[in-house]
């Protein structure tokens, strides 16, 4: 697939951003060589002449001792390509963190210094006297408990390669001859030690958008204020400041600061004759009110890609195309080049009408009834602003921004399933509640009368506010209501669903709805009359919750915990059953869809799907044809539904019903990187139309709408797009 905005996970695009930035920096500081001095003045002039930003710029200083960096057998030390770098931004990137697990991982650092202080207390208790083995060389390796040599000034050519590990050779040799086997190397990725980052330094404007980084590797330079790193330290805040200006990480044409305020009394006062160079105020004393807490979090980056050379907005100006101003680019010569791809299918040239017509449902798709609708569906969007301005920074909020709890704040680890003691509380809204008042409100004392059709009947029955954004969380189970409720009586009436007493439903490569599992207990609320039971169902799921279960009952507060079948909770609804318990049983199976055995099931789902990720769905989806079983599935956009359809014909010679919109979408607008399109959790629905059996004398299903005609020019600025559309045609055969 083309565009991968609404599976790949935001960490990675922040993290390609922050390499790719850090990448730049790395090598415009280490430029200059003999003619470093007047690089320098030449940055400093054109730093005088920038515009002013009127908001005030902040220089953090954030020391770390707990977490290293860890890097695998796929990555070699240092800020470019051994990171991982190109796997960020090259043509196939990652879609999830763990992708990135053979490159670079991270790792406590406590434990291991425990570890070797209880090593180093055996060796003194020994012997008294610390020995080096020598290396293959014959050389002896240097004792760990040698002073580092003091980094070079910033401007040296040899200085990246000594912050990113290139120092770091002979401690590790050191390291591996005396650590006592391959124990102590357990659950690190790689057989070096893990690199120490000591420090990191941070330029942010006072909104929180982050404007440049560096960092200090291996306690090189020390922590700020401490005397022996200070003189190294200096230079290198200074470039980072120059750079920012000069290139702002985060968003915005490149400007100097107002005022600049620094996070350390020391790095403070040794700025205070260099920052007048740029044509920046200093403020008058550091700041010392400043510090990491859980209500404080840095504003998402808005910064953009080029489709095609993945270039970021701090590099080039980036624009759409003129024609379908779906996807960006950084100027002609990456339109023509994508314009002219082949295969055919695969370029501009082909998708170009097909996109515009997308861009067209953008109004469609905001059009909610919410009273923060128009924050957050803007391309603008910043999500963890919103969430932290609300006190949203717990629990299953976690799950779906890059913000992390704070100290002492219980978590629902991601890809796991819910902790025993969660569901013995006897609260299934726990874990949707924010750092204030209950956002979920008593149940209704009575079922509801009719069938909801969309966010507005929903919320007045439940009492929600729509101020309330716990349409976020509640997208997955409303999405299965609709499905049962709407979609499956209007295209399979004969299952006559709506009056079973129990259904079967398969969830197919679950993954970010089965870390937001208890969400579904409000299915429960909305259909009191049946019990179901959720498999989900996917390779993607932890290893160690293979074959586990859960029942949610709605009987009373009491709990009971049956071993070796799982937990049985039973929590407390207000709401007394007429038709008798009816229960909510969770199963797990962490495997392929195509390799569960079992009975069938009534219903199939799955969310956000992308059959062409994966390659599994080439053995999934013919399996669901043999099963013959209705399957409903989500698409993030109308372009996923596209590529789904494709799938399908190829794997199994069937198709997809055209997709509609669901009106049970998230609000939230999803970050595009390279591209301008709408993109929503659970956007859109549709359903698999199977392959008539042979001889069955059936006719196949209609299929999607037809193609629209391909322009045969690349677009110019002035040029409109045809509107007029070819009649109709039948089903594609394929074989």
């Amino acid at each position: 697939m083309e565009f991968v905005s609404g599976y790949r996970d935001e960490f990675l695009d922040f993290a390609a951003l922050l390499f790719g930035w850090f990448r730049k920096f790395t090598a415009k500081r280490g430029a200059g060589g003999a003619s470093l001095e007047g690089h320098w003045r030449q940055l400093e002039a054109q730093i005088r002449r920038l515009p002013q930003d009127p908001a005030l710029w902040v220089l953090h200083v954030l020391p770390n001792h707990s977490v290293g960096i860890s890097l695998g057998q796929g990555a070699e030390p240092g800020p470019g390509p051994g990171l991982g770098v190109a796997g960020f931004l090259g043509d196939e990137p990652p879609l999830q963190l763990r992708d990135l697990s053979p490159y670079v991982s991270f790792v406590s650092l406590e434990e291991g210094e425990e570890a070797e202080e209880e090593e180093e207390k055996g060796d003194k208790e020994g012997a008294g006297v610390e020995k080096a083995d020598p290396e293959e060389g014959g050389e002896p390796a240097p004792s760990s408990r040698e002073p580092r040599q003091e980094a070079k000034p910033a401007g040296e050519t040899e200085e990246a390669e000594q912050e990113a590990g290139g120092g770091e050779d002979d401690r590790r040799a050191d390291k591996a001859d005396d650590e006592a086997g391959p124990e102590r190397r357990k659950g690190w990725r790689s057989e070096a030690a893990p690199l120490h980052l000591s420090c990191l330094l941070l330029v942010t404007d006072e909104h929180g958008t982050i404007l440049g980084i560096d960092l200090l590797m291996d306690g090189t330079q020390g922590s700020a204020g401490k005397g022996s790193g200070t003189e190294n330290l200096v230079p290198r805040a200074y470039a980072l400041l120059c750079h920012s200006m000069a290139c702002p990480m985060g968003s915005g044409d490149p400007r100097k600061p107002r005022q600049l305020t620094v996070g350390d009394a020391q790095l403070h006062r040794d700025l205070e004759s260099l920052v007048p160079r740029l044509g920046v105020k200093l403020a008058k004393t550091p700041m010392r009110t400043w510090g990491p807490r859980p209500g404080f979090t840095f504003a998402s980056l808005r910064a953009r890609t080029c489709h095609v050379c993945h270039r970021h907005s701090f590099e080039v100006k980036l624009t759409p195309c003129p024609q379908c101003s779906a996807v960006l680019y950084c100027g002609e010569a990456c339109l023509r080049a994508d314009w002219r791809r082949c295969p055919d299918d695969v370029s501009h040239r082909f998708w170009c009408p097909r996109l515009a017509g997308f861009m067209e449902r953008a109004g469609e798709l905001a059009s909610l009834p919410f009273s923060y609708t128009a924050e957050v569906t803007s391309e603008t969007f910043n999500k963890e602003a919103f969430l932290a301005s609300r006190g949203l920074t717990r629990g299953y909020w976690t799950q779906l921004s890059m913000l992390i709890p704070g100290p002492g704040t219980p978590r629902h680890p991601r890809g796991s399933t819910p902790a025993l003691s969660l569901l013995l509380g006897g609260d299934p809204y726990q874990l949707l509640q924010g750092d204030g008042p209950a956002l979920m409100p008593p149940v209704p004392p009575d079922p509801p009368r009719g069938i909801f059709g969309s966010w507005q009947d929903y919320y007045t029955w439940r009492g929600l506010s729509l101020d309330s954004p716990m349409a976020v969380l509640l997208t997955y189970p409303l999405t299965v209501y609709y499905i049962i409720t709407h979609l499956v009586p209007q295209s399979f009436p004969e299952l006559n669903i709506q009056n079973k007493q129990s259904l079967k439903i398969h969830v197919v490569e679950a993954g970010k709805e089965f870390d937001l599992v208890m969400v579904f207990w409000e299915l429960l609320v909305l259909l009191p009359h049946v019990a179901l039971e959720l498999q989900f169902v996917g390779d993607g799921l932890p290893p160690d919750s293979d074959q586990q279960h859960f029942t949610l009952q709605r009987d009373g507060p009491e709990v009971s915990v049956r071993p070796g079948s799982g937990v049985s909770a039973r929590l407390s609804s207000s709401t007394k059953e007429k038709g008798g318990r009816r229960d909510l049983q969770i199963k797990v199976s962490a495997r392929p869809y195509h390799l569960l055995q079992g009975p069938k099931p009534d219903l199939v789902i799955g969310f956000n799907s992308g059959f062409g990720l994966k390659d599994t769905w080439l053995s999934s989806l013919p399996r669901l044809q043999s099963l013959r079983v209705p399957a409903f599935f989500t698409e993030s956009s109308e372009y996923g539904c596209v590529m789904d359809d494709q799938t399908m014909a190829v794997a199994t010679g069937g198709g997809t019903s055209p997709p509609r919109p669901n009106p049970f979408r998230s609000p939230f607008r999803l970050r595009a990187a390279d591209n301008c399109m709408p993109w929503y959790c659970n956007a859109f629905i549709f359903h698999l139309v199977y392959k008539p059996p042979q001889g069955s004398g059936a006719r196949p299903a209609p299929g999607p709408a037809p193609p629209v005609p391909t322009p045969t020019a690349p677009p110019a600025p002035a040029r409109r797009r045809r509107r007029e559309k070819k009649p109709g045609r039948g089903a594609r055969r394929r074989r």
